[in-house]
């Protein structure tokens, strides 16, 4: 069972991989199968949204499946499926250990985190995608590992083929080449924060040095929750009277359910490994749908049943509770929550739906990030406050809104970002561009130059020229073409600003107002 259960883990993390990499324009608008599929059945981010929204999507209805097979199976997914959880399955077997310490007692921490987030959902904050093991690791692998990885490959490449050693580079490239085809990026993509959203990644997985699946044991809250369920399942461990309580079975269980304690197992944090079972020299352990070994004694049967509850703590139930209430207000109460309150730079990807109901959705899993083809979409740091930490926000410096893309629709879970039609989309406005005149060439130094109207997308230009009479300073008059902005027609998709030659700060650029999502942000009202 061991081995089967290797397997199993492995097949769903080249799956969580290969989904990952598919990911991401092939040239046309059109994605195959992203990897939100693992996010559909995830029930914390469906139980969540659901409070934080009162909107369910459809996709969503797959965390019933999760939920089912918990309640018959038990904590499988933790065990055998979870792509985080093989990660630091594998991260805790680069450290040989007999048994893992008994002294650690945190396995109530990730309840208590359960209990904070579906609390502050109920009141609209929702902040279930920073913790949540699927949403991370798309989040830490699409903004950070995954250009990493991109970087390290195309470096190594680079470097054999500056360094030219004798018929190595005909090999090199031959590979570059394949690897471009299949698992490399387009292009080199960068990211704020990715360096620290990968620590926060690389830490968790640190942990498992420390104690075997960390995380998965302490604080991972999608574990807890299925550790609820699971506490009624169908499939049940029993223990026959040959059990000598070696404790063999406790220093290979991964989630330090305490097997070899009999009655006193901590039945939900079972990850149904099946570890126990393959391990016992006794052959004393067996699972079973409602049957117990038939040795086993009317004490045993009974103990092995029942398990040992979760003793919470009621003061601490409450404390977690109203941490997560107390929460809201505290980040509601920032200026950036007020309705006429608007940050010049916070650009929403199209299709975004208003700030607040945006804020209610996103959980941060990062994919509108890797999909954009430009690099445009980056994670927001403060721009939105703490709230919309890691939210996506078009930065034109950057990279543009590509004028004939709706893929950031088309991957977004939670339905935060609108799945536009390609028609509805060239429609919306994700804000204005403004023309600094200080430092426009045509306008500041009488230099011709035609760049953001030559790039605007729309079928009517929104940028358009006035031909003005100018001098030199020697007096000579010349006719400039001086930029103008058709507020009707701009859609704010930054590719004028992002293609202006003046670098440094460019002297066309693109704020918020006049978005669509928006009624009041506007330049008239």
């Amino acid at each position: 069972m061991q081995n089967l259960r290797r397997v199993s883990q492995g097949i769903f993390l080249l799956l969580f991989l290969f989904l990952f990499i598919q990911t991401e324009s092939k040239g046309t608008d059109k994605l195959g199968y992203p990897v939100k599929l693992f996010l559909e059945f995830d029930p914390l981010v469906f139980i969540t949204t659901f409070f934080s929204s009162h909107a369910i999507q459809k996709a969503f209805y797959f965390s019933i499946i999760t939920i089912v097979v918990t309640i018959i199976l038990g904590r499988v997914f933790c065990g055998w499926i979870c792509p985080l959880g093989t990660l630091n399955n594998i991260t805790s077997s680069l450290k040989n250990r007999r048994s893992d310490t008994r002294g650690r007692n945190w396995h109530r921490i990730k309840y208590y985190i359960l209990i904070f987030l579906v609390i502050s959902s109920v009141f609209t904050l929702q902040l279930v995608g920073i913790l949540d093991p699927i949403s991370l690791l798309i989040r830490s692998f699409s903004l950070s590992i995954y250009p990493m990885f991109n970087y390290s490959v195309r470096a190594f490449f680079d470097a054999i083929y500056e360094l030219n050693p004798k018929g190595a580079v005909d090999i090199s490239e031959s590979v570059y080449s394949v690897l471009k085809d299949s698992i490399l990026s387009f292009k080199q993509p960068y990211f704020n924060q990715g360096l620290f959203i990968g620590l926060f990644f690389f830490i968790i997985l640190g942990l498992n040095l420390s104690e075997r699946r960390f995380w998965c044991r302490h604080l991972c809250p999608l574990g807890a929750l299925l550790g609820l369920l699971s506490r009624y399942s169908l499939l049940k461990r029993s223990v026959s009277e040959g059990c000598n309580e070696c404790g063999i079975c406790a220093s290979v269980c991964q989630g330090k359910a305490d097997p070899d304690r009999k009655e006193d197992w901590k039945r939900t944090e079972c990850m149904y490994c099946l570890n126990c079972d393959d391990i016992c020299p006794q052959n004393a352990v067996s699972f079973g749908f409602g049957t117990k070994n038939p040795s086993a004694s009317n004490s045993d049967k009974e103990a092995i049943e029942s398990g040992r509850g979760i003793d919470l703590g009621r003061r601490r139930v409450i404390a977690s509770a109203l941490a997560g209430a107390v929460t809201v207000p505290l980040f509601k109460i920032t200026p950036l929550a007020g309705s006429n309150t608007f940050v010049a730079k916070l650009i929403r990807p199209p299709g975004a739906l208003g700030e607040r109901e945006f804020l209610k959705r996103c959980i941060k899993c990062g994919e509108c990030m890797k999909v954009c083809i430009t690099n445009g979409l980056q994670p927001a740091l403060l721009e939105a406050g703490l709230e919309g930490i890691w939210s996506p926000m078009l930065v034109p410096k950057i990279g543009y809104c590509e004028y004939r893309c709706t893929l950031c629709g088309q991957v977004c879970p939670t339905g935060a970002i609108s799945e536009l039609r390609l028609e509805e989309k060239v429609k919306i406005k994700l804000g204005l561009a403004v023309i600094e005149k200080s430092r426009c060439l045509p306008y500041a130094h009488s230099i011709p130059c035609i760049v953001c109207e030559e790039v605007c997308p729309t079928t009517k230009k929104a940028v358009w020229f006035e031909t003005v009479k100018v001098k030199d300073r020697k007096g000579r008059e010349k006719h400039v073409h001086q930029p103008r902005v058709d507020p009707e027609l701009c859609i704010g998709c930054g590719i004028c600003e992002t293609k202006c030659p003046v670098k440094s700060q460019p002297a066309i650029y693109v704020t918020s107002i006049g978005e669509s999502r928006s009624e009041e942000n506007q330049l008239l009202l």
